[in-house]
């Protein structure tokens, strides 16, 4: 994809979305690619097994770092995540997870907790409802014609994310508002890729 979100050729946009286990590791970025795999495959069981659906602070922790891995890492950001109680981020993520119907709502009541914005808050819902809410990130919303410059407000993840729902919508076939996310995170080569402006796929 030259242009990747002008193409709707759900092909061009598998190859991406295919390469990002290879992008993930390319960033040669310590425990990026365990915490990737954390990520995808076990936070949103660990998620959903229970009921009602919440996450722990050490779940949270581990999605910040996850977070920060993979994009920008602020220090201080986690001390103020890790300063959360235990009891108030399951009490906090139970309320806004109950919430998910592709309003900000979750967005907001996550955003409450200490060190979490809308990109972390954002973190937490895409692992809970990957079929309605896109993690938040830079390199993908710059991508997107239309969205401005990277607002990291819960209005401007708003229109972020019904823009991903709109091509999950478009692609058809399995494709959610996260699967968009990581194939044009791919695309771009990953923060890597995006600093050296080299075509790596």
């Amino acid at each position: 994809m030259s242009d990747p979100w002008a193409t709707q050729d759900p092909g061009a946009w598998r190859v991406a979305l295919e390469s990002y286990p290879a992008v993930i590791a390319a960033q040669a970025v310590n425990r990026l690619s365990e915490l990737d795999r954390w990520y995808r495959a076990e936070l949103p069981a660990l998620i959903a097994s229970r009921t009602p659906a919440a996450i722990t602070l050490d779940e949270l922790v581990k999605a910040t770092e996850w977070k920060m891995k993979r994009g920008v890492w602020r220090q201080r950001n986690l001390l103020l995540v890790k300063s959360n109680a235990p009891e108030v981020v399951e009490r906090v993520s139970r309320d806004a997870l109950a919430r998910v119907d592709g309003s900000t709502a979750p967005i907001v009541a996550l955003a409450k907790l200490a060190g979490v914005g809308p990109a972390t808050a954002s973190a937490v819902a895409s692992a809970a409802a990957p079929a309605t809410y896109p993690f938040f990130d830079e390199l993908v919303a710059k991508q997107v014609p239309g969205l401005g410059p990277v607002d990291f407000t819960v209005k401007y993840y708003a229109r972020y994310a019904e823009a991903l729902r709109e091509r999950a919508r478009l692609l058809g076939d399995g494709w959610t508002p996260s699967s968009v996310e990581r194939a044009l995170w791919a695309r771009a080569g990953g923060k890597a890729g995006a600093s050296s402006k080299a075509e790596q796929l």
